[in-house]
């Protein structure tokens, strides 16, 4: 699908993220460079029962007596290519491309009618390239929980497994979540989630209960139904000067749809076909954990993830796959990434002084590794690992272009072949 040809609004799109000085997009709001390193409020939408009852404050927002509504648009878009060796070449052909990552509306703010609380909402469509079609979002409701020390959300939303995953794809620190990442967790789930935040010890959580009935085949890999908690701590939560220190741990106990399991991955490249792939297999349940840690001190941020996931009641041994990542990311030119305690994940950057302002925007160098091996018994997925170093640079708070070069060798169908990736990136936010 040409974004050119099925999207005429883009190029005023491009326009709109470099010029307009607010972003609407996603489950957060971007703080000032002014404002705190560290964000406390967790909402479905962002609040603005501030504003008088009926006030229009922005093109893209409303302020009504019922309710008031924060709308925006998002847009990715790739282009890359690849250097093969023999091996490599045996295992898959890849062609030069380009090709449209995401194409996205979104809505959010605050439901009045609620006489408790700030209760908030949430909606979002997606145009997915990958599969070449539109998908319900992150949609649902958040109410305030006091006397349960955070919010219940209903609906749609992140399945809460992995800080990684947690955060919006816009906002993350690498273009593409890694291979073990993308194949163990789904990106959307439908249920009821409880989050919590003790400030004073600064533990988080957020327990789940997960259902597969409105999605189907929809959301991959594909579960009937989840339970999990993510729990985390902050030994280091400075709002002054930003360093902050996250330790976190997820468990899940899912049960596949129809009993089957498939567990498959790109080579954090959109354009690439899937490299590592179980094939479906039996398995009545299975149980993974997560471990997670992130250290950010100045312009420094240090990184962990690694999953586990062994599944039970197969025909093929029960297997036990496993793979994770680790990064570096160093903030070049002065900006602040500010950290959610009451949600424990990292929002999207905002430069000091924009390109629009005059200044050089914010540019963010990553080093990051990546690991997978879905092999396991009679399962033949593959083994993978990938290095990836990435240079960022947000023109301004709307707009992002990566540029990364990845290294990469897939051990699978009894070769061991070597990929060279060359990927930009366009993101533009409204």
């Amino acid at each position: 699908m040409d974004v050119l040809k099925c999207c005429p609004g883009v190029a005023l799109l491009c326009l709109m993220a470099l010029f307009i000085p607010t972003s609407s997009y996603g489950q957060d709001t971007l703080l000032r460079p002014k404002e705190s390193f560290v964000d406390t409020t967790l909402e479905a939408g962002q609040s603005m029962s501030d504003l008088p009852q009926r006030y229009f404050k922005k093109w893209n927002e409303y302020e009504g007596k019922l309710m008031s509504i924060r709308y925006g648009m998002g847009m990715l878009y790739d282009a890359s290519f690849f250097l093969q060796d023999e091996n490599s070449r045996k295992q898959f052909n890849l062609d030069p491309g380009t090709k449209l990552r995401d194409f996205r509306f979104s809505a959010k703010g605050d439901l009045k009618f609620f006489k408790y609380g700030n209760v908030t909402y949430n909606l979002a469509v997606m145009y997915d390239g990958a599969t070449g079609k539109w998908l319900v979002r992150e949609t649902g409701v958040m109410f305030p929980a006091k006397k349960l020390w955070g919010s219940i959300y209903i609906g749609r939303g992140k399945e809460g497994f992995s800080m990684n995953k947690v955060m919006v794809g816009y906002h993350g620190m690498v273009s593409e979540r890694t291979f073990v990442n993308d194949a163990m967790i789904p990106v959307m789930s439908d249920g009821i989630k409880w989050f919590g935040y003790l400030p004073n010890s600064r533990i988080g959580w957020n327990f789940g209960l997960l259902t597969g009935a409105f999605s189907r085949r929809e959301i991959s890999p594909y579960y009937d139904f989840r339970i999990l908690n993510r729990l985390y701590w902050l030994p280091i939560l400075n709002e002054q000067t930003g360093e902050v220190w996250h330790i976190g741990v997820s468990l899940r106990y899912g049960v596949p749809y129809g009993n089957t399991q498939q567990l498959r991955s790109r080579p954090e490249n959109n354009i690439a076909p899937f490299f590592v792939d179980t094939k479906t297999f039996t398995s009545d349940h299975n149980e993974m954990v997560g471990l997670e840690t992130y250290y950010r001190k100045n312009r420094w941020m240090f990184f962990s993830e690694y999953f586990f996931q062994q599944n039970r009641g197969t025909v093929v041994g029960d297997p036990f796959f496993h793979g994770g990542e680790l990064a570096a990311v160093y903030q070049i030119s002065k900006g602040r990434r500010p950290y959610n305690s009451a949600g424990g994940f990292f929002k999207p950057p905002t430069p000091d002084k924009s390109l629009v302002q005059g200044g050089p925007g914010m540019w963010e160098l990553t080093l990051h590794y990546s690991y997978i091996d879905l092999n396991d018994g009679m399962i033949t997925g593959g083994k993978m690992w990938r290095f990836t170093p990435m240079i960022s640079w947000y023109l301004t708070k709307n707009v992002r272009l990566h540029f990364n070069y990845g290294y990469g060798k897939l051990d699978r169908f009894g070769t061991v072949g070597t990929t060279q990736y060359f990927s930009t990136r366009l993101q533009l936010q409204i």
